[in-house]
């Protein structure tokens, strides 16, 4: 298992600044810097800076240089780590005024920025009363419920990492399998450590971004990391049915195909300004609903919304009134008469906070949205029933995009992917100086040509990492073939894997990794426990009951599976009992994947290729095991030959959050 000891600083103010994962990366940086010229002064900063992310685009190492000679005389004078890391804060300060100061934390990404991390005391009792709602009926949760948000008790309850995971079935029921759930009163440090380790991985699969988190943050309960994440879940929770397959009825906001495809390709939140606006136009609402802070501060977009919706509990007093408070206690009131939960105050309508009142327009949507279905929209909607099988392969790829870090957020594959600019962020990512981003366009691309072009690198990229990428040009992308798409996305994600496997030298000696070196090497592996199963391939109809997957996982970490829970995977119910707590076992060891039960189920050998790699992955990091890699081409999961990778990986991970790697290119996500 993994250490779970982190950086210490001996002040405690400014540890309390960073995250375990900066510290780290900030460490390496400083112990780099000392090992080549046996001390780091003030001079060797400028560079060191300029490097990371954070300060890349803002900065030039002259300017740099410059801020830093205002604190410091002389520039040869030495700095201890602690200075370093002051240093650190103080740059960043300017980054902030410089790029126009502090900007709202983000609902959809947590922020870590390491300068200011104030807790917003609203956001916090909003996020308070929910938990106290949701899981005031759980069986281990209802003995600290309910949570008194005038306190720390949240963070105190989020030490142990029970809430995060029990917040998350709420979220997407069936994420985690509650049997992995370590609970009771008092855990000792494995235990809590599995149990961060599978809340994180699990926040991850189901589309937070959990960059720069790791598990000791979580043990510590940072407030600012703990309520970050809680609303990304949250919001999840929220737009859940902000969605054509969810809610076809949405249909009713476009009106030709063109405007569906833009539809589709919305994330939830803009969705959801696009319901609110076409009910206000309805309602004759002037002005245009662009954010949930500014534009709806008076409350009056409030007012008319749920006039239109829900005039039966609203009246004309709210709109008349001229006070901007008096009128939100009158919405809030209106709204609770829906059976909306006031999880916001007036003051924070009036202060425009923008993640309450995002979560106060989309609980009035899931109370009465006010769209109806017709012939047309249940139309579409049969026409959204896309392959189940390509459906979940669509989401497990734009899943393992989210959790590399990159820039954008994806959140159609097929949509998302199309002017190219996604996929050069990816091969970027995984393929460090593969791109040449000077021949690249970012979005928003008005000319189709520049879509195009950036596809056209992208099909070249993925040749020069020997991808099979036959009859396949740019326009393919562009034009969102599914098929073609899925089948560039899992030989990208495949290619990862192999180069992270690769990459562990001390055990592949820097050889090629192939299929067939998974597949031999999780048979000796449950061979040498002293297990019975073996599997033929990936794509082994017996290993639909999951059994050999528990006894691999047994094989590497015996603690791990409470063979009193696993069932003989005879039924289709025991076998979705197995592979459901297969994945929660896999990601409370540290695994970062992103199948579904069905997928061990029905033997998807693709998914059940990434699973064995993940769990081979983490063991060969976590022991003092060797394999020789096979030296010729084997078939791959796709059933053809996979030819040598001649580019090599670093510095990437299939995010093993319990290792909290630093990543080269930065502190800050």
């Amino acid at each position: 298992m993994s250490s779970f000891v982190g950086v210490i600083v001996s002040d405690q103010e400014l540890q309390s600044q960073f995250t375990q994962v900066e510290l780290r990366t900030l460490k390496s940086k400083y112990v780099s810097a000392r090992t080549q010229g046996g001390r780091v002064t003030v001079g060797d900063l400028p560079p060191i800076f300029k490097k990371l992310k954070i300060f890349a685009e803002l900065f030039t190492e002259d300017e740099i240089k410059a801020a830093l000679s205002e604190s410091y005389g002389n520039m040869d004078d030495e700095i201890d780590f602690e200075s370093f890391l002051r240093a650190h804060v103080n740059l960043q300060t300017r980054a902030m005024a410089k790029d126009g100061g502090s900007k709202s934390s983000s609902f959809l990404k947590t922020a870590t920025t390491t300068v200011h991390h104030a807790i917003n005391e609203s956001e916090k009792a909003s996020y308070v009363a929910h938990i106290n709602s949701y899981l005031a009926e759980d069986k281990f949760l209802k003995q600290f419920l309910p949570l008194d948000p005038a306190t720390n008790a949240l963070f105190d309850l989020a030490k142990d990492g029970v809430l995060l995971c029990k917040l998350i079935n709420v979220a997407v029921p069936g994420t985690i399998d509650e049997r992995a759930i370590n609970t009771k009163r008092d855990l000792n440090p494995w235990e809590r450590n599995e149990n961060h380790t599978l809340g994180l991985n699990s926040a991850k699969a189901i589309g937070c971004t959990v960059v720069n988190i790791g598990t000791q943050d979580m043990v510590e309960g940072r407030p600012y990391l703990v309520l970050g994440l809680i609303s990304q879940v949250i919001k999840i929770q929220l737009l859940a049915d902000l969605n054509l397959k969810k809610t076809p009825e949405l249909l009713g906001l476009v009106e030709d195909d063109k405007d569906v495809e833009e539809l589709i390709s919305l994330p939830p939140d803009k969705v959801l300004l696009k319901w609110m606006n076409y009910h206000l136009k309805k309602a004759g609402y002037e002005k245009q609903v662009t954010n949930f802070s500014s534009d709806v501060k008076d409350g009056e977009a409030y007012a008319y919304l749920l006039s239109a919706l829900a005039p039966e509990v609203s009246g004309p007093s709210a709109l008349a009134t001229k006070d901007p408070t008096e009128r939100a206690n009158m919405v809030l009131e209106q709204a609770e008469r829906l059976d909306c939960k006031r999880y916001l105050t007036p003051k924070d309508i009036v202060d425009g906070s923008p993640n309450l009142n995002l979560a106060f327009v989309a609980q009035i949507f899931q109370h009465r949205n006010g769209l109806t279905a017709d012939t047309k929209t249940m139309s579409f909607a049969e026409m959204m029933t896309d392959d189940v099988q390509t459906s979940r392969e669509e989401r497990c790829f734009r899943l393992w995009i989210n959790s590399l870090g990159i820039a954008t957020y994806v959140n159609n594959i097929f949509e998302d992917v199309r002017n190219g600019w996604v996929l050069l962020e990816v091969l970027d990512k995984v393929s460090p100086g593969s791109v040449n981003w000077k021949q690249a366009t970012k979005p928003p691309i008005k000319m189709p040509f520049r879509k195009v072009e950036n596809c056209n690198q992208v099909i070249k990229i993925g040749k020069d990492l020997n991808f099979s990428l036959v009859n396949i040009a740019g326009n393919d992308i562009v034009q969102g073939n599914k098929k073609l798409l899925l089948a560039f996305m899992w030989q990208l994600m495949r290619f990862t894997m192999l180069q992270l496997l690769k990459n562990l030298r001390s055990h592949s000696q820097g050889k090629e990794i192939t299929d067939a070196d998974i597949l031999n090497w999780a048979n000796k592996k449950v061979k040498k426990s002293g297990r019975a199963s073996q599997m033929e391939s990936f794509k082994d109809k017996n290993l639909s009951n999951g059994i050999f997957f528990l006894e691999l996982l047994s094989a590497v970490e015996s603690r791990v599976v409470n063979w009193s829970l696993v069932t003989k995977g005879e039924t289709d119910d025991d076998k979705k009992l197995n592979s459901t707590y297969i994945i929660s076992v896999a990601r409370k060891l540290g695994c970062s994947i992103f199948l579904l039960p069905e997928d061990i189920i029905e033997v998807n050998q693709k998914m059940i290729l990434t699973l064995t790699a993940s769990i081979m992955y983490w063991s060969l990091q976590h022991s003092e095991e060797s394999f020789t890699p096979e030296a010729s081409p084997v078939a791959s999961a796709d059933g053809e030959h996979q030819t040598e990778f001649t580019t090599e990986v670093s510095n990437l991970a299939i995010d093993d959050v319990s290792e909290n790697k630093p990543e080269d290119e930065g502190v800050s996500s």
